[in-house]
């Protein structure tokens, strides 16, 4: 039993890690920050030809046809680079394996999922948009709220409640009465917007599994949030090498090394479960659903925590605007909650061990009986 990386994927890590060093420095980062939309073309384009905007696209349809633990080895070293833009919006629309899979695979086209409402509850269940039929199309009337990447998208999914139950309409950019407005967000690497449709026409995508792609995105976030982690535990560790009090490294410190120490169990355990619910998802294992909310609710509280930590262990500049670090600590909140936070994916996790737990004993004494008397 292997629990590490096999060679291509340390290869891919390695090309992705050098890759991102030269094209997304924290000076782009900063900069695309500054932008409406934090959308850089060129960048897209070097990503796109990097092939990772159809990494787990089907070679069928001109993608790598690589799995969702190549997926998790990319996005966490994009999530270390800390990179804006619409890649995991358009991953998670590409999960719903659309009829755009070419042109996304391409790099030619953006896509994002719009899921909130109202109640900003990421269960399914809460959807109450509904879509009304218009010959073989849907007409869209309602509002979706913190859509990440929606102005730059050449194409929304909108997931709404039919009569057969969620559809997912896709509706192309500049469509008549759709409009799109910002929303405030803290991480302004990744922007969200207010999404409103009036009458807007769209076509529903055939065999769009939204579970599955919703697991699919919530493991490529988790993936972000490690390599997040990674980068503020590397940082931190550095600058406690260096930073000088009472004429020594305040690394040296037995205080400083317990707070490292934790930094350390805290970021692996994310890794962990990331790469296990990555694993789980690709070979379709038994209790992979369980196992994408486990590697949730932990990074989501994880990734959190290791940032605390760091801005506590660099001292005053560790929250200053100068200082990079802010920009993890901000990413860190944002993807606490995407997805559903860990109190969401807490219940869940309950839900699934209630489901699957043995019966009690009196039902298992009555079934024994019914056994019996026949």
């Amino acid at each position: 039993m292997d629990f590490d990386l096999n060679k291509m994927q340390r290869l891919l890590k390695e090309t992705a890690r050098q890759f991102l060093s030269r094209q997304c420095k924290p000076e782009r980062v900063r900069r695309l920050m500054e932008t409406d939309t934090a959308y850089d073309a060129a960048l897209w384009q070097a990503i796109a030809d990097q092939g990772w905007t159809g990494l787990i696209v089907p070679e069928s349809h001109g993608g790598l046809g690589a799995g969702i633990v190549e997926l998790a080895v990319v996005a966490e070293e994009m999530g270390r680079a800390c990179v804006p833009g619409p890649f995991l919006s358009t991953i998670f629309a590409t999960a719903l394996q659309p009829q755009h899979l070419e042109k996304i695979a391409a790099g030619e086209i953006k896509a994002t999922v719009a899921i909130l409402e109202q109640t900003a509850n990421w269960d399914l269940e809460s959807i109450r948009l509904k879509p009304s039929r218009d010959g073989e199309a849907f007409l869209l009337s309602g509002t979706k709220l913190f859509v990440p990447d929606a102005d730059v998208a050449d194409v929304l999914f909108c997931v709404a409640r039919s009569a057969d139950g969620l559809v997912v309409v896709a509706v192309e950019r500049g469509a008549a009465g759709l409009t799109i407005d910002p929303m405030r967000s803290m991480d302004e690497t990744r922007k969200l917007y207010r999404v409103t449709f009036d009458g807007v026409r769209g076509e529903a995508l055939r065999n769009a599994d939204i579970v599955s792609a919703m697991n699919v995105a919530t493991v490529a976030l988790c993936a972000e949030m490690v390599g997040g982690m990674q980068w503020i535990l590397d940082a931190t560790v550095e600058y406690a090498k260096t930073r000088q009090q009472f004429g020594r490294p305040i690394g040296s410190f037995q205080a400083v090394q317990h707070q490292c120490a934790d930094m350390v169990l805290l970021t692996e355990s994310a890794r962990s479960a990331t790469y296990y619910a990555a694993w789980a998802l690709t070979q379709n294992a038994p209790g992979a659903q369980l196992a994408v909310s486990v590697a949730k609710s932990y990074c989501s509280d994880a990734y959190r925590e290791v940032a605390n930590r760091g801005i506590q262990l660099h001292g005053g500049i560790g929250f200053t605007w100068e200082h990079d670090l802010q920009l993890y600590y901000k990413r860190a909140k944002s993807s606490e909650t995407l997805f559903g936070d860990s109190t969401f994916h807490r219940e869940r996790i309950a839900s699934f061990v209630v489901d699957e737990s043995p019966p009690a004993a009196g039902q298992l004494t009555n079934e024994r009986a019914a056994v019996a008397a026949r």
